[in-house]
């Protein structure tokens, strides 16, 4: 697909697009792009391998910037990542990428985007914006379910929070860098090592940067309070595992006296008065009755139970 950078973008064709003068997008497979890499005459043998893309970076060459783009899935963690990597020059930007993820943005940004100054810029920081787009929602989603988990710690109804909770930090991990790698390739663009851009146009990458900061330091703030979650679901098992084991030195306690009782009048000796008295066992019972009773007020007046 191919579109050039005007109040909105502008789909063309591959003849207009290098011959209109106007900057441009376009976006390729890899394919397309080893068969008309020498089209866009950017001086550089780019061979992006988008199959093997792990983090966002960016490279200024002589005469072009190249650099790949990767966007955790935010509704599936755990599932596969977008990837797609992009070719810059002063006349326009070549994204490369076999999972359409590119094309989407592009497309969605075509609809609904009107710029009163148009340029490579821009569409490129309005580009990024795109990426984030609903993070600050999710961010504050986070936050929300932390605070929630907060209280069903205290309330013990959480047996399952420390599984969450390591999830939510690699989650939030991932935010962070994910920010933190497209804060450094708007640092790229900022320095315009090329001097691709005006100098009225680095704003926009300013701007940009700005709002992935912002974020960045968010999710960098959430993960801390994740962290500090673990300590309080921790603290909290420790004292119900205290508690319980004050309650077993409790009982423990309690009926030790009767184990003396049980002890000493099973040594069947036979000159104890006790053993043939009609009383001896009423008494045996009523002594072990006020042991209970007295052990058992005396520990609930401590409270230890």
């Amino acid at each position: 697909m191919f579109y050039l950078i005007d109040e909105t973008l502008v789909e063309c064709d591959e003849s207009e697009l290098l011959s209109d003068g106007r900057q441009f997008v376009a976006i390729l497979t890899p394919e397309e792009w080893r068969r008309r890499e020498h089209d866009f005459d950017m001086g550089i043998d780019f061979e992006p391998d988008v199959t093997a893309v792990f983090d966002t970076q960016a490279e200024a060459n002589y005469d072009s910037i190249t650099g790949t783009i990767f966007i955790p899935d935010r509704a599936d963690p755990d599932g596969p990542e977008a990837c797609f990597a992009f070719a810059m020059d002063e006349k326009g930007i070549v994204f490369i990428d076999t999972a359409l993820t590119a094309e989407r943005l592009v497309r969605d940004m075509s609809g609904i985007r009107r710029w009163r100054d148009p340029s490579l810029a821009r569409f490129f920081s309005a580009f990024v914006t795109r990426i984030v787009r609903g993070d600050a929602e999710l961010l504050r989603e986070y936050e929300r379910e932390l605070d929630h988990m907060e209280i069903a710690i205290m309330d013990g109804t959480a047996p399952h929070a420390s599984r969450r909770i390591n999830e939510m930090r690699g989650e939030l991990r991932d935010l962070s860098d994910h920010y933190d790698h497209l804060m450094d390739l708007m640092g790229v663009l900022m320095a315009n090592e090329n001097g691709f851009f005006p100098e009225k146009d680095l704003r926009y990458f300013r701007v940009a940067y700005g709002r992935l900061d912002k974020m960045h330091d968010q999710a960098a703030t959430l993960r801390d309070q994740a962290l500090q979650m673990r300590d309080l679901y921790k603290m909290h098992l420790d004292v119900q595992q205290n508690h319980i084991v004050t309650v077993l030195t409790v009982v423990t306690a309690i009926f030790a006296p009767l184990t003396l009782i049980v002890g000493w009048y099973g040594m069947n000796f036979r000159n104890m008065p006790e053993l043939d008295w009609e009383w001896g066992y009423p008494l045996v019972v009523l002594t072990s009755v006020v042991i209970v009773l007295g052990c058992y007020g005396y520990f609930k007046r401590r409270g230890w139970l």
